[in-house]
This record gives structure tokens, C-alpha cells and sequence, in this order.
């Protein structure tokens, strides 16, 4: 299993925190690499947060509405892991 942190980028110089928005992708959910997972506001800026990995969401760390710090680790990424999606059920035809 190898795991990739997934972290708060660099902030500008005179911000100190951010708040984070909604998780486009929910724990278990398969990623690919550079895909928006979150966007982290700022009271200069709405931040996009691409995954550094491809692999499965295995952990989320800081919820929607949290405050985080540059460097912070939000979540993890296990690359070596497939997604446990099971299919969708049809929906049944129209009669």
C-alpha cells in the first residue's frame, strides 16, 4: 500500500488560514491525477486543490468548512488500492 498526503498549497505570504469548501469526491472514490478534489477560499482567493496521485480517496482529514493552514495534510490517496464502487442498478424501464 502506498500512500500520497494530499495537502493545502502554498498560501500568499500575509494569509494565514483558509477555509475549506465541498469535496468534489467522497472517501472510497477513485481519483486521477491532477483531478480537482477541493476548492480552499481564502479572503484573497478561491484555491483549487488537484490530486498529487492517481488512486483511491482512502482518507479524508479536514471536512468541508474546516480551517487549514498551507502545508496542512487534508486527506490521502492510496495509489495502490482500486475504487469499491459497486456498479449502479439499472433503472428499471419505463412500462
Amino acid at each position: 500500500m502506498s500512500i500520497v498526503e494530499v495537502k493545502v498549497p502554498q498560501l500568499s505570504e500575509s494569509v494565514a488560514e483558509a477555509t475549506m469548501l465541498n469535496w468534489k469526491k467522497k472517501a472510497g472514490e477513485a481519483v486521477a491525477i491532477d483531478e480537482i478534489l477541493i476548492e480552499i477560499e481564502t479572503d484573497k482567493v478561491v484555491l483549487e486543490v488537484p490530486a498529487p496521485a492517481a488512486g483511491v480517496l482512502s482518507e479524508i482529514i479536514a471536512g468541508d468548512g474546516a480551517t487549514v493552514t498551507a502545508d496542512q495534510v487534508i486527506a490521502k490517496i492510496d495509489t495502490a488500492a482500486k475504487a469499491s464502487a459497486a456498479p449502479a442498478a439499472a433503472a428499471p424501464a419505463p412500462a
